[in-house]
């Protein structure tokens, strides 16, 4: 989190009925709009990513709707056991961690409901736990292609604010996210941004909802209020950070995210580690999950790693427990970050008997200053 975000936080909590407050409440929200690049309602709750998640179900289905979900990752498993645990009917297509969704068996899927049973296709943008970013353009075209009025539902909580995302020219009904990735705040804000269809859904979806409900919140937010207590100090904070997104430009946002991750998978080819991810134009510029060899454990090289040079490192979710370890590179994030981040790793290899080739960080290095991997900035 940087300084100006933190300092931001301090601020005097004020009066959320107050004038003061609701011009607060209106820049935040139109900033909001301008990082999920829509023109439509954006929904702040006090909540995690999780909340953000509940929140997008109960609005828009009712119980025993019909959901095409894709194990693309930990996270996909746990929004397909909360879908599961609300009375949903969830078709979870199997995945090996290892790819995003499928465009093809998307409009397979959809072709083959003449029924029209599937009222939803929730899929995860940047999957956290295995870098995998799914295309979600690719998504939107096979439910076109399908002619299929399912809506798409799309988390984007570690892609957000690091990964191009455009909500309305990519026609996504309801975009799930939160504050603390890419926006660069402590964990406490879900986001919902909305289309038009998805909030028509919400008239008659049955799914129980109170606190998730939109529309008070809506209504409320014209004014630049919220139907109850707002987590104000995090919204000062949220305002700090989009002015900062707007500062460097989200173009160059996303260049730098982009520069960032293929450093850092120069330097994973240079220790001759395997990338996580198995197609290229599914990697992930937030993270980078690097396969551990086998019969050496992954949490055992994190440990020695945080005793040693003081540098957490993402650890292997689910399944991947043990088996990988992550490089996040998203946020507040430069150069010489990366580099100090990259040569933590190359330490620990070595240091923990993990068999790798030195030089990967040479690599990183040489990449960065490179014409090729300079920011050419707009």
């Amino acid at each position: 989190m940087p300084d100006r975000i933190l300092r931001a936080i301090a601020h005097p909590t004020i009066d959320h009925r107050g004038q003061a407050f609701a011009v607060l409440g209106r820049e935040v929200l139109d900033g909001l709009q301008r990082v999920f690049q829509t023109s439509g309602h954006v929904v702040i709750y006090p909540s995690s990513g999780t909340g953000a998640w509940e929140a997008a179900l109960v609005n828009t289905l009712s119980p025993g709707d019909n959901v095409l979900m894709f194990e693309t990752g930990h996270f996909a498993v746990l929004w397909r056991d909360m879908a599961a645990r609300l009375g949903l009917q969830v078709d979870f297509i199997p995945g090996d961690w290892r790819h995003g969704v499928d465009p093809a068996i998307v409009e397979q899927k959809l072709a083959e409901d003449r029924g029209r049973a599937i009222m939803a296709v929730a899929v995860v943008h940047n999957e956290t736990s295995t870098g995998v970013t799914s295309r979600i353009p690719d998504v939107r075209r096979a439910i076109d292609e399908a002619r299929h009025p399912a809506l798409l539902l799309v988390d984007t909580i570690s892609s957000l604010g690091s990964i191009d995302y455009r909500h309305d020219e990519w026609r996504v009904d309801v975009t799930v996210s939160c504050s603390q990735k890419g926006l660069m705040l402590p964990p406490g804000l879900g986001f919902n941004a909305i289309s038009e269809r998805a909030l028509a859904a919400s008239s008659s979806a049955r799914l129980p909802r109170s606190y998730w409900d939109w529309a008070p919140m809506i209504k409320d937010n014209a004014a630049g209020f919220f139907p109850y207590t707002p987590a104000t100090n995090l919204l000062y904070g949220l305002r700090e950070a989009v002015r900062m997104l707007m500062d460097e430009g989200l173009v160059n946002v996303f260049a730098r995210h982009q520069r960032f991750a293929e450093a850092t998978r120069r330097a994973v080819a240079g220790w001759g580690l395997e990338i996580l991810c198995a197609k290229p134009e599914e990697y992930s510029p937030a993270l980078t999950a690097v396969v551990m060899p086998a019969d050496h454990d992954a949490d055992a090289f994190r440990t020695l790693v945080l005793e040693r040079f003081d540098m957490s490192l993402g650890a292997g979710l689910g399944k991947l427990k043990g088996k990988i370890f992550r490089i996040g590179h998203l946020g507040d994030f430069n150069d010489l970050m990366l580099a100090g981040t990259l040569s933590g790793v190359e330490m620990g290899l070595a240091a923990s008997g993990v068999p790798f080739m030195r030089g990967g960080v040479t690599a990183a290095l040489e990449y960065l200053a490179s014409e090729t991997g300079r920011p050419a900035l707009t």
